[in-house]
């Protein structure tokens, strides 16, 4: 097989890891800096639903929710969140402003346009990444997205979860994967890089439902995936669910075996930003894995050490293009 430039195999990887791609773009170590530009959901402000997904609860995993940073402007919020990074990683030189909680497209173009060109005025950030849903994306808010990408660095993080109709409803998504589809191909259109958030481990799924969503996402091929597992926090319909011990929370083994099924299918050009899910410990209760640092990073690396196996081991273009 033939590997696409930084070859990260060579490097020791077995997947192709966002320390890696973010040094061949920027030439030294790159972190994403959480800031919180007070946007609202639309699942949960009434413009699509107002229960929510079942699994969220916004502070117990964006840090600049957590900590009321939306009190704060959106320069003051890189400020300190650059002095916590070096605190914790004195390398980091470059940073990216991670538009994190909610639905950062769920606003007014001109004030989407404004916290994104303030952000950018920043000297120490290098670009943007955007989180937000399938569903939000209207044509006014992608022209901004398709203006900034020409001079910078700018990437939709955006929250798919499964392909799988009954996985969409069980979480309470309110999107279906042909709305997912339509906004991946307007992005791609654009030349806006795009990434896909998606949980492995979801009640009703079994193995092979992760493989096909697997071979939908090595089908579209987006420039990032970031893994993450089922995990239960305080104060969502998923704990209420999970008290009633109805419904399954995938043990460590498990999540290793289906994250080492998905990338082997995946091509090798793929950047993987995360490889499972992190909840901050005062809101996690299961699994209890979660909490334990690189639990699931080491479990994984040893799943492909068994199986002698890395990303896109499994990954066959030529059906892919026999398929589309």
């Amino acid at each position: 097989m033939t590997f696409s430039f930084p070859d990260w195999q060579s490097m020791g990887h077995y997947y192709f890891p966002l320390g890696v791609s973010m040094r061949h773009e920027f030439g030294c170590a790159v972190w994403k800096v959480s800031v919180d530009a007070g946007c609202s959901c639309p699942n949960i402000d009434g413009t699509i639903g107002t229960g929510g997904c079942i699994f969220c609860n916004m502070p117990s995993f964006a840090p600049s929710r957590r900590f009321n940073q939306s009190e704060m402007s959106i320069s003051e919020q890189i400020d300190a969140g650059i002095r916590q990074l070096r605190r914790r990683y004195g390398k980091a030189k470059k940073f990216i402003a991670y538009f994190q909680p909610s639905t950062n497209t769920h606003t007014t173009p001109k004030r989407f346009e404004q916290f994104c060109r303030t952000a950018l005025k920043h000297p120490e950030i290098v670009g943007l990444a955007i989180g937000t849903r399938p569903d939000t994306l209207p044509e006014d808010i992608l022209d901004i997205l398709e203006l900034l990408s020409q001079t910078t660095w700018v990437q939709l993080e955006i929250g798919l979860q499964s392909i799988h109709q009954k996985s969409l409803d069980f979480l309470n998504r309110g999107h279906s994967y042909p709305v997912f589809r339509n906004a991946f191909r307007h992005c791609r259109q654009r030349n806006i890089r795009v990434g896909v958030h998606l949980i492995l481990g979801i009640p009703g799924e079994d193995r092979n439902d992760v493989l096909a969503t697997a071979h939908e996402m090595a089908h579209l091929q987006p420039d990032c995936i970031k893994l993450h597992h089922l995990y239960v926090v305080r104060e969502t319909h998923l704990e209420k669910l999970w008290q009633t011990g109805k419904i399954h929370i995938v043990t460590l083994e498990e999540y290793a075996g289906l994250a080492v099924d998905f990338l082997e299918v995946l091509p090798p050009n793929v950047v993987i930003e995360r490889i499972s899910g992190e909840a901050d410990n005062s809101f996690l209760l299961a699994p209890d894995w979660t909490g334990i640092k690189h639990a699931a990073r080491n479990a994984i690396n040893q799943e492909f050490q068994r199986r002698k196996s890395f990303q896109g081991i499994r990954y066959d273009s030529a059906q892919i293009l026999t398929d589309s």
